[in-house]
């Protein structure tokens, strides 16, 4: 038996966030160990979806409900008092948050500060692992890659949003709000800053990696914004596996390991927008679709970003291990 399986099996965990792309498979992966898993979620995000395509409503209990819902969300937990909590529910799409960035925000810090202070009532809730962004620093357009103990902030809605709920982290994991607050006891919070992430299952609208696949099946060009943009992409399994090995660690030593963790590819792998678009491009040698740059919207995001690793590397013994090319080709 793999730690893994030794730690989770027969664990009750709750995923919020269940029915994404990203949390479907940490559901998936979960379920593998032997976890008693509960997924709190809104309706998939996406027709088809990965949670849909693996029929994984009836793998496990699925609850439909917005984190938004503290009420809800109470009722849960007291009925099902998850030993741990991995909360990536959120409104994950950066080009969403300029057209509702009152919604970002509500669901990015509100639902974040819901599932804190629930999980912190609830007595079975020993460690909560809270998802939020890579884009959760403030991006100074540096080369080299932003830690943990960076400058947080946001020039759009969804990065903004996203360093507002790594604040409330923060507030609810000090000492001091935790013996003051009613209810008073020591709840260990972990955040984490994940890299750009893919793989098969993602059928998600503005995204690279789905809309290139439309355009491709659907015989058109493909159009890019920021040709340029460096993102630290990388294989969804690859920070899943960091979040699982963080709940082990967490539980064990919690003092060393309640705090905020980046997990994302070597600094060999960050590559630009137009690498990803032309490796694709390559693998499917398509007849009747071309690139197209289209600079006039290339603006409002952010241009270089990448994450320094180092100590997931050092203090977990975790590290990507499938370059750019084997996660976006076939199967090694």
């Amino acid at each position: 038996m793999s730690k893994l399986e030794d730690f989770y099996k027969g664990k009750t965990v709750l995923v919020t966030g269940h029915t994404g792309f990203k949390g479907s498979w940490l559901t998936i992966w979960l379920s593998q160990l032997g976890a008693n898993v509960i997924g709190y979620s809104l309706e998939p995000p996406s027709s088809p979806s990965n949670f849909e395509a693996c029929n994984l409503k009836e793998r496990f209990e699925s609850i439909i409900g917005d984190v938004r819902d503290q009420e809800k969300l109470r009722e849960v937990f007291n009925k099902f008092n998850p030993d741990i909590v991995f909360h990536l529910a959120a409104q994950a799409i950066v080009r969403h948050s300029f057209n509702d960035p009152i919604d970002t925000f509500s669901v990015n810090v509100m639902g974040t500060i819901n599932i804190l202070e629930v999980s912190r009532l609830t007595k079975s809730v020993k460690a909560v692992i809270s998802i939020t962004s890579d884009k959760c620093y403030l991006n100074k357009g540096w080369e080299w890659g932003y830690r943990e103990s960076d400058e947080l902030g946001g020039y759009d809605p969804y990065s903004s949003s996203k360093a507002c709920a790594e604040l409330a982290i923060a507030c609810y994991s000090d000492n001091r709000f935790q013996n003051a607050a009613v209810n008073p006891r020591t709840l260990h919070i972990a955040s984490v800053r994940a890299g750009n992430v893919i793989g098969g299952g993602d059928w998600a609208v503005n995204r690279i990696i789905p809309d290139i696949v439309r355009s491709i099946v659907s015989k058109q060009d493909i159009v890019i914004r920021s040709p340029n943009a460096t993102r630290p992409w990388q294989h969804v399994m690859e920070p899943l596996s960091g979040y699982l090995w963080l709940g082990i660690n967490i539980f064990e030593e919690p003092e060393k390991y309640a705090s905020a963790w980046n997990f994302g590819p070597h600094e060999t792998e960050i590559k630009t927008v137009k690498n990803i678009v032309d490796n694709i491009l390559n693998l499917w040698d398509p007849k009747y679709t071309k690139l197209i740059i289209d600079e006039d919207c290339s603006g409002a995001e952010s241009k270089l970003l990448s994450l320094d690793c180092a100590k997931a590397r050092h203090k977990l013994n975790w590290r990507a291990t499938w370059s750019i090319d084997e996660t976006l080709g076939p199967d090694p």
